[in-house]
């Protein structure tokens, strides 16, 4: 095994320096006489585990309770406040990574806009958010059910119509006789209007026309000099007649604005900036009128200009013009533009202007802006954290330094980091320890990012003693686990350097850690494995680039593809079956993605990657795969499948149910009857549609298909019978399943075995589903169940190293010790796990132990933040009523 790992002192010049093309070409460790002057070089810097960024997210050291506070905000405040809450809740949920839960916050936020300007901000980020989701809305329309927010708002609508004065104002008598008519003079022509129409427009026309002016005893008035045309004076002069504007162009509307304006005709003006805004067609328009609308203060049209604008994103935040209106923009105008909604169209423009470019002027603009209209502490702690984390990217150090510190000072502790790395970039590596060590012992208990962050400043010992304490209260940060990896291949041990990177590439398929593993395995000439992980990789990112984005990930996938030995079809669905029998989901992807570069079937293969992306837990490139899978249908029964599982895996069950029935009706297949079945089984809760679903696994399974699905159907089929209590039925479809080796079978043969009162049989069911499958965590809870409580505590404790995100590990620990009147252990116990999980099952549980011993305060703190994550759950919903009524 060659040596290439470098110490912490690995110089960015070395990194500047990688070649993998010339160190890739040589032959098993043969290298030749053109490379081998630059080999050494690479293999000393080939890894180098960069310093995990400054995430630009609001993280509150206590997110429970400020997701508590946010509740019980919105059980109180004004119904026009709500929106603003959850738009914090979404930042909390950001904060912790949780994706879904997020957009659901922001959903809210845009069902609960109180205004037009809420409106169109939140719809429009929401569109944003659901970007390459376009499909569901086109397949959700062919089932005759829209999407609201991806439709633009009739912004016209949403405001009030100006009326005419009362007739009382507008014929105000006078002591001298005035003639009904008035002719205005403008250059040589002439326009004749109705004295009375012309001074009801506003309170200056009717002081000229039937006040103490000059112009009160003229039959003409000269306008030639308030700079209006004659064509906009008779558009004028129709409009006090009929109240409407009929046909009048852009620009002559334009003039007729201005007018209005300045003569106050508010009548007028509101006429105009609803014919203006209902001219709008374009990117180009917008940005043509928008100007224009700030200027003379026209809401109607600013705002349905700033619609076009965020309706376009990300793409219009690439326009100079666009960024230039949005930044340079004052806070009358934007109030023209936004109203109330003000901080909320900058979080929105911060945010994806981050993701665009996070070092640009543009980015730069829009965060000032945020910070100028943050309202309260919250906002302004959101903004000030941002600021810095892109003033410090940008290398603006006393600036970052500034902004860190407000919203340190806010309480916003995690800007310590920013302040602890400007400290390092500084020369003050002694200082930055020394803050994040204050951090540490300030918060109770603290977290796990402030030791990885702590461990930055120290070397040796105490850098890995805070790595281990950073992944024991946070086993969710990368960082420690590669840097751990690298350090053990460092010292030749390769052997635990992969069993380090596979502890979290157990649970979590982060890409950093797939490119630290498939570097470990080219430094060990291990082609075949270093293959399978980066076609994993590209997998859930084509575009994906390694080595700090140096080098596309399809160029090594290429370079290292030429060291393996090349694998026909048959071999590619041999390995396929073999990996997923040994439910081995990474290597799957990687034979799938392998076959999807010749195989004519691509739907087939890109439906199965999807399957085996949702397993992962990757659901947005579970999505992507199916989206492919309905693009390279070969035929219309097959694409209607694909359709059906795109509605049913995005929460439209009818809809998806629809789209099987639509496919069988054109042909009988396999996939449609399995939809329709799995549907009707998960969404169902009527106890007679168990026959129906009987009925379509039997009819799937008569139709052609290969046998990893053929397993998984017969799979289902037993679980239904096993719920019907046809226990000898369901044996027998457990048994056949793993015949064609569905080795999750196993699980549901223990099922069998244990209603039977055979526990021992169970138990050793569920130990060769252990040895065989590569992914036990699943098995190990499950076999727990089968076993005594010591046996039962060994393999949840398995659970948890192997997979620290499931719940029911902790769950089980904390019910034992509750058992056994350890109150306050068995809440730690729930503590240390939703410390890094926001889970509603953890928090109900942790409520109704606080419930438990009195504390009320805690326990009504659970519940709140626990409906945070879940509106609607029942039992948490009772229990909040329950403890809500004994709060003093």
């Amino acid at each position: 095994m060659r040596t290439f790992y470098p110490s912490d002192s690995c110089k960015e010049s070395q990194l500047n320096s990688l070649n993998p093309q010339s160190w890739l070409q040589v032959e098993r460790g043969k290298l030749s006489s053109s490379a081998s002057s630059s080999a050494p070089l690479c293999r000393e810097s080939f890894i180098k585990v960069p310093q995990p960024q400054i995430l630009p997210h609001y993280k509150p050291v206590n997110y429970v309770e400020v997701l508590a506070q946010i509740h019980e905000e919105l059980e109180t405040c004004p119904l026009q406040e709500r929106s603003i809450l959850y738009l914090l809740q979404y930042q909390v949920f950001r904060g912790l990574g949780e994706t879904k839960l997020r957009r659901r916050s922001l959903q809210s936020a845009w069902q609960e806009a109180a205004t037009v300007h809420e409106k169109v901000v939140f719809g429009s980020w929401l569109r944003y958010e659901k970007q390459g989701e376009e499909v569901i809305t086109d397949l959700l329309s062919s089932c005759g059910k829209f999407s609201e927010e991806f439709v633009p708002l009739d912004i016209a609508s949403y405001f009030p119509a100006i009326t005419a004065s009362s007739p009382e104002a507008a014929s105000v008598k006078t002591k001298r006789s005035v003639s009904k008519n008035v002719v205005f003079k403008i250059g040589e022509d002439k326009i004749a209007c109705q004295r009375q129409k012309i001074a009801s427009l506003s309170a200056p026309f009717h002081a000229m026309l039937y006040g103490n002016f000059t112009e009160s005893l003229l039959d003409e008035i000269d306008m030639s000099e308030n700079h209006v045309s004659s064509s906009a004076m008779r558009v004028v002069r129709d409009f006090s007649v009929v109240g409407v504007l009929i046909g009048v162009s852009k620009n002559l509307l334009l003039e007729v604005l201005v007018f209005a304006n300045k003569f106050c005709c508010e009548r007028l003006k509101d006429a105009c900036d609803r014919e203006l805004a209902s001219l709008i067609s374009s990117m180009e328009c917008a940005i043509e009128l928008m100007d224009f609308a700030l200027e003379e203060n026209s809401p109607i049209l600013a705002t349905s200009c700033l619609q076009v604008f965020l309706y376009e994103m990300p793409d219009s935040l690439t326009d100079e013009r666009v960024v230039e209106v949005l930044t340079r923009v004052n806070r009358s105008q934007v109030s023209t533009m936004a109203g109330k909604a003000s901080f909320s169209l900058y979080s929105c423009l911060s945010e994806v202007s981050m993701r665009i470019d996070p070092r640009s002027d543009k980015t730069l603009g829009f965060l000032e802006k945020l910070v100028d209209f943050a309202e309260n502490d919250r906002q302004q702690v959101l903004g000030f954290h941002r600021l810095g984390c892109m003033r410090l990217l940008r290398k603006e150090y006393r600036e970052a330094e500034e902004a860190f510190e407000s919203a340190f000072n806010l309480g916003h502790v995690y800007s310590a980091t920013g302040l602890a790395r400007l400290g390092y970039i500084q020369g003050h590596r002694l200082w930055a320890y020394e803050k994040l060590s204050s951090v540490i012992s300030s918060v109770s208990p603290p977290l796990g990012w402030m030791y990885q962050e702590r461990s930055f400043y120290c070397e040796g010992d105490k850098k890995l003693e805070d790595l281990e304490k950073a992944t024991e209260l946070d086993p969710t940060l990368t960082y420690p686990y590669m840097y751990r990896a690298v350090t053990l291949m460092s010292k030749q041990s390769a052997k635990a350097a992969l069993e380090e990177i596979n502890r979290i590439l157990g649970f979590k398929l982060a890409l950093e850690c797939l490119e630290i593993r498939f570097c470990l395995y080219l430094g060990m000439d291990d082609y075949e494995a270093a293959l399978r992980d980066i076609q994993a990789a590209l997998t859930l990112c084509p575009d994906y680039r390694m080595f700090d984005g140096k080098v596309a990930g399809r160029q090594l996938r290429t370079l290292v593809y030429e060291h393996v030995e090349n694998w026909t079809t048959a071999d590619c669905w041999m390995q396929l079956y073999e990996k997923w029998s040994n439910v081995d989901d990474i290597g799957s992807l990687s034979v799938i993605y392998q076959m999807l570069e010749s195989d004519a079937c691509k739907g087939v293969l890109y439906f199965r990657q999807s399957l085996l992306l949702l397993r992962l837990n990757c659901p947005e490139a579970a999505m992507r795969s199916l989206q492919l899978a309905r693009e390279h249908a070969s035929s219309d029964h097959e694409r209607l499948v694909y359709e059906g599982w795109i509605l049913y895996d995005t929460g439209h069950c009818e809809e998806g149910l629809q789209k099987a029935k639509e496919s069988i009706r054109i042909k009988r297949s396999f996939e449609a009857y399995f939809l329709q079945a799995y549907a009707l089984a998960e969404s169902s809760l009527d106890p007679s549609s168990s026959s129906t679903v009987v009925s379509l696994l039997e009819d799937a399974l008569k139709c052609p298909s290969d046998r990893l699905r053929k397993g998984q159907a017969l799979n289902n089929l037993g679980s239904v019978y096993v719920d019907c209590e046809k226990l000898d039925l369901a044996a027998d479809c457990y048994i056949n399943a793993l015949k064609v080796r569905h080795t999750r079978a196993h699980q549901g043969l223990a099922r069998v075995h244990f209603l039977r009162n055979d526990k021992a049989a169970a138990y050793e069911e569920m130990t060769r589903l252990i040895e065989k499958a590569q992914n036990n965590a699943s098995a190990y809870e499950k076999r727990s169940e089968y076993c005594d409580r010591e046996l039962a505590k060994s393999d949840l404790e398995m659970v948890t190293r192997l997979d620290p995100l499931r719940v029911y590990p902790y769950r089980y620990r904390a019910a034992v010790l509750m058992d056994s009147r350890k109150e306050r252990e068995a809440i730690a116990e729930l503590s240390r796990a939703i410390a890094f999980k926001a889970d509603l099952h953890l928090l109900h549980l942790r409520a109704a132990f606080h419930e438990h011993i009195g504390d009320v305060t805690s326990a009504l703190r659970d519940c709140r933040a626990a409906l945070s994550v879940d509106p609607n759950h029942q039992e948490m919903l009772e229990l909040h009523s329950r403890v809500n009524s004994h709060e003093p």
